[in-house]
Order: structure tokens, then sequence, then C-alpha cells
């Protein structure tokens, strides 16, 4: 992949009169792993919804995958984009199966693929289960099934491994490494730094909305 996967510069974002993030660097290159830490309030998650496209910040420019962050280019990126945030995205009244196969028919890719995916992570007995049904850890298997199936070159992970078991955790690293293994990159955020230190090549740290390299305490 040519260039960087994610390039910031003095991006700044405000929600109302209030500064979320405020003139943030950030520099995530080609198959690299990157850990972002900070304390609760920093804006480690309204980072990754601008990383993701979905937030548009109010001052700065950033490229994303190539793309700008403030044109409409990046509307074509976020296909290549996987984003695992705190709320499922999942519709809660269909099964597991039918989020998965709904996932399928959007990306073209065979109905084979959704019952080997749900299989993978654990989920292969519960398939017929609704979304709303499940617990939050079998909510967050069904979100890595989506993202075995989609590929992404950029994944995006917010406290991903919140209320998973270890064997669950390894399906986190199993993610992140597809991503890298594929040119693109990974951003990860935890509380849990002991825990993502191994997925990660480096710790960027948020403090009042500003980013930097930082070495964790594990």
């Amino acid at each position: 992949m040519p260039g960087p996967v994610v390039h910031l510069q003095g991006i700044g974002v405000r929600i109302g009169d209030t500064p979320i993030l405020r003139n943030l660097d950030l520099l995530v290159g080609p198959g690299e792993a990157v850990g972002l830490i900070g304390s609760n309030g920093s804006g480690k998650t309204t980072l990754l919804r601008v990383i993701a496209t979905l937030l548009r910040p109010t001052s700065g420019v950033g490229r994303v995958l190539g793309a700008s962050l403030v044109d409409d280019e990046r509307y074509d990126v976020r296909r290549r984009i996987g984003l695992i945030g705190h709320q499922p995205g999942l519709y809660p009244n269909l099964t597991l199966e039918e989020n998965i196969s709904f996932v399928a028919r959007v990306i073209g890719e065979g109905q084979s693929v959704v019952g080997r995916v749900l299989e993978q992570v654990g989920l292969g007995a519960a398939r017929h289960r609704t979304a709303s049904a499940c617990s939050h850890g079998m909510q967050r298997r069904a979100e890595f099934a989506r993202v075995m199936i989609t590929k992404p070159d950029l994944l995006l992970l917010d406290e991903a491994h919140a209320g998973l078991d270890p064997q669950a955790g390894e399906l986190v690293a199993h993610l992140a490494a597809g991503a890298r293994a594929r040119g693109g990159a990974a951003v990860v955020v935890s509380h849990e730094h002991a825990r993502i230190a191994p997925l990660v090549d480096r710790f960027v740290e948020l403090r009042s909305g500003g980013a930097s390299d930082a070495e964790a305490t594990l």
C-alpha cells in the first residue's frame, strides 16, 4: 500500500464549544499496529471516529487510505475500514447468521462463508439466536466474524477485549495480524495495556486531546 495508512496533521474536533481533540498529529504506516491509550475523556473514541471517516474534523488536514477526511472521496474508502466500537454493529432482531449473511451479500461473498466464520469465532451453535438475545461477548464475536468476511485494510478496535475470555482475545490478535499482513494497519484502543502490548508496535497516548508517543507501563 503506497503511502501512510493514516496521516493526520493538526487535527481538531469541537463538539459545540467544547474542544475534544486539539492540534493532533498521527502517522500510521503500512503493516503497523498502534495501541491508543489515555484516560477517560481524553478523546480516544472521537479519534477513532475521525479515522473511520465518520466524524469530520473541525480543523487540520488528514488522509486515511489515501482519501481526504473532508472530501467526498472518504466515502469510497469506508468499505476498506473495519470498526468495532462500544456498541455492536448488529441488527438486534436478526439472528447472528442473518446478520453475517447480510454482510456477505453486500460485499458479494457467497453464503458458504457465513457458517465457516461463525464456527471460527465460536458461534456455530448459536447461529439461530437473535443478536438481542446474545451476551455482550457473543455480540463481540459476531462482529469479529463480520471483520473476517470484509477483510479491512484498516482495522479500528475500541476496547475490543472488553468482556471477552482469553480464547476470544486471541481472535483480536488474529484480526489485527490479518490487516497488517494485507499491507494495512490496525489501531487498538484499550485500558488493558499489558493485554494489547503483544499486538502493537508502539503506543500513542492522548492527553488533553493531543497525541504523543508513549511508553506504556506494563
